[in-house]
């Protein structure tokens, strides 16, 4: 089964918009960026798209990294 670039292009917009709602800003670069930074074409898209994931999922992690108690201030 054949998928249209169509098809694929609807797919990633989708995926973009979710992670612009749902992601921390800044981690997936603007649509001009991408066609800067990665090329234009639909693999570029996605790879753009996937380091923004790998991003949010590292700020996640370290936002519930495990931090030490705050050391008394008893004198």
């Amino acid at each position: 089964m054949k998928i249209e670039a169509d098809d694929c292009r609807a797919a990633l917009t989708l995926i973009r918009r979710t992670i612009e709602e749902h992601c921390p800003p800044g981690v997936l670069a603007s649509e001009e960026m991408v066609n800067g930074l990665f090329g234009p074409e639909l693999m570029d898209e996605a790879e753009a798209i996937s380091a923004a994931i790998v991003a949010t999922v590292a700020r996640l992690q370290l936002q519930t990294a495990v931090k030490p108690p705050a050391p008394s201030i008893k004198a």
